[in-house]
């Protein structure tokens, strides 16, 4: 589904209001101080690729800020992507600010208080995933709102193209392939954090946290194998299982609980995903459950709802 939201033909007096809810209703609840508020424009358009939204902003200059009021009723976690294409923008959450010009991106989670402004008028692209299905790629993905990454070059430059390119081909795209480029997006997200030197070396020493960056990849392209375990990543990552098991520490999740988390994750998309065609037990044998019954009792677990009901609420949505 495609949106478009402006302010053109609004009266002046009811933009304010009417601009605050276009955000809480494309994002989430913000508070916002105009710059020129007698004098407001701006401009929304939203293209949703299944579980992914993804949003170009115009507007003149504003302030954003997500207070701790805002947080009292709050739903899962949700990560934004801003990618600035005019004007510098501002950004400060947990302690720490990000200054972005045309060409860099960041991250913002919707679940910590934050400030964001610019000054002038702004022409913004804004990708919006879940913290469960970034979370289901890499660990622990709040770590990246303190950094501002290139978003020119190597996989990132490809990130940013690839969200450049979904409006001119959205309208020719069936509802299956859109949520297929909306994987593909956090995918290419994925590898453009993990890529970046600053992620291997932040919050652990460089060591540590380049053989868990290699600890992910190697379980995230092996989720699908039953009988994937500690020996088998350990080899896989040319360190000792006991190595293995040290640096798991830091993430305060077993081995068996981090693999186990990312397959109930890949079965979710699978299921949210209108072209998968398998069954619910053929879903949860390709993700690596040995038992459809304990995968229906994990699931739901995890997520609320069983598989059946799962799929049942996509196919919904999707129909709606």
């Amino acid at each position: 589904m495609k949106t478009t939201i402006t302010t053109r033909g609004v009266d002046t007096a009811a933009r304010s209001r009417h601009w605050h809810e276009t955000i809480a209703r494309t994002y989430f609840p913000l508070d916002l101080t105009f710059r020129r508020p007698e004098a407001f424009d701006g401009e929304l358009t939203s293209w949703q690729l299944g579980q992914v939204s993804l949003s170009r902003l115009t507007s003149d200059g504003l302030f954003y800020r997500r207070l701790p009021r805002h947080l009292s009723v709050q739903g899962p976690e949700e990560f934004l992507v801003t990618v600035p294409a005019k004007s510098e923008v501002r950004f400060s959450q947990c302690g720490k600010e990000v200054r972005a010009n045309p060409g860099a991106f960041f991250l913002e989670r919707s679940h910590e208080p934050y400030e964001f402004s610019h000054a002038e008028a702004a022409d913004l692209w804004v990708m919006k995933v879940s913290a469960d299905m970034l979370g289901g790629r890499v660990r622990s993905p709040d770590r990246f709102c303190s950094l501002e990454f290139d978003a020119t070059n190597g996989a990132n430059g490809l990130f940013v193209d690839m969200l450049h390119l979904v409006p001119g081909r959205y309208d020719a795209m069936s509802e299956q392939t859109r949520a297929t480029v909306g994987r593909q997006l956090v995918d290419l997200l994925a590898l453009a954090v993990q890529s970046d030197e600053r992620v291997l070396t932040s919050g652990a020493s460089s060591v540590r946290a380049a053989h868990l960056a290699r600890i992910e990849a190697f379980v995230h392209g092996h989720i699908d194998d039953p009988d994937l375990g500690p020996d088998d990543v350990a080899a896989g990552c040319r360190i000792s299982v006991r190595y293995l098991h040290e640096l798991l520490r830091d993430t305060n999740q077993t081995l068996g609980q981090w693999i186990r988390d990312r397959r109930l994750q890949a079965a979710q998309e699978d299921l949210a995903n209108p072209a998968c065609s398998r069954s619910i037990g053929e879903i949860a044998y390709a993700r690596g459950f040995a038992d459809q019954a304990q995968f229906s009792r994990a699931f739901r677990a995890r997520f609320g709802l069983t598989p059946k009901e799962m799929r049942a609420k996509h196919r919904r949505s999707t129909s709606s």
